[in-house]
């Protein structure tokens, strides 16, 4: 029976990915967390603060923690010879150059959003950018909830990104954030984004295409926390057993 690890264990969505792994008949090896004490999934694995422990017994881990223990968590599976899901958001371009070294040695997926859908959404973002001309103004639309930390959302930027690539251009050069005061008119080309901060929000996304006289709206709902935990075991499956590189989402769905 397939193992799972799940760093950040005591985390919203590792509580969630516990869940679904019960749910499913999946085994949970443990977890680690900053504060660590406790049991976590069916089995009532230990939540330990030993990520080279949990990597060594888990079949594949999944990290949803935070930005400054992806180090010590590649490190482990590096070590171990196992592959691991990052969807921990917040990350830079430090934490992407440390995910490039490991791939090297591990199969590793890192998305910003886990869901099947938000990913296909993704797909159809960068058709809809490919096909339609840079006289088409992109903006994306994020809410979530209250005590979300980072913004623009992970999701938002795996939408930008998406976007970008359609139009054949560098995301990091063409966004546009925090718009505020006297900004002058918009520019061309520029991909914008927009987050709100409210209540308990799961997740929505909007992308906007606007031109003259006519946009279109392509967007998703998360209603749970629960579809990013459903995306993130089926997306984990899936890494068990693959040659070491860097995967996507969009991989998993044969995008």
């Amino acid at each position: 029976m397939t193992a799972i690890g799940i760093f950040g264990a005591r985390g919203r969505m590792g509580q969630a990915i516990a869940g679904v792994a019960a749910d499913a008949g999946i085994a949970v090896a443990g977890g680690t967390d900053s504060q660590p004490g406790g049991t976590i999934g069916a089995e009532g694995a230990a939540i330990t603060s030993d990520a080279m422990g949990l990597a060594d017994s888990a079949d594949v881990l999944i990290d949803f923690s935070v930005p400054g223990a992806l180090q010590a968590h590649l490190d482990a599976c590096v070590a171990a010879g196992k592959p691991l899901l990052i969807g921990t958001t917040g990350l830079e371009a430090a934490h992407h150059a440390a995910i490039d070294r490991a791939s090297a040695h591990i199969a590793v997926l890192q998305t910003g959003n886990t869901s099947l859908g938000v990913n296909l959404l993704a797909a159809l973002v960068r058709e809809a950018a490919a096909r339609l001309g840079d006289d088409w103004d992109i903006e994306i639309l994020e809410m979530h909830h209250r005590h979300k930390v980072d913004a623009p959302s992970g999701t938002a930027l795996l939408l930008g990104e998406a976007a970008a690539a359609g139009r054949g251009i560098s995301l990091a050069d063409h966004s546009a954030r925090g718009r505020d005061g006297i900004t002058g008119a918009r520019n061309a080309g520029d991909i914008g984004f927009a987050a709100l901060r409210g209540g308990s929000v799961a997740g929505d996304h909007l992308v906007v295409l606007a031109a003259d006289q006519e946009r279109i709206e392509l967007g998703h709902r998360a209603e749970s926390r629960i579809i990013f935990a459903r995306g993130a075991v089926k997306a984990a499956q899936w890494l068990i057993g693959k040659a070491p590189g860097r995967y996507a989402m969009a991989d998993v769905l044969g995008l």
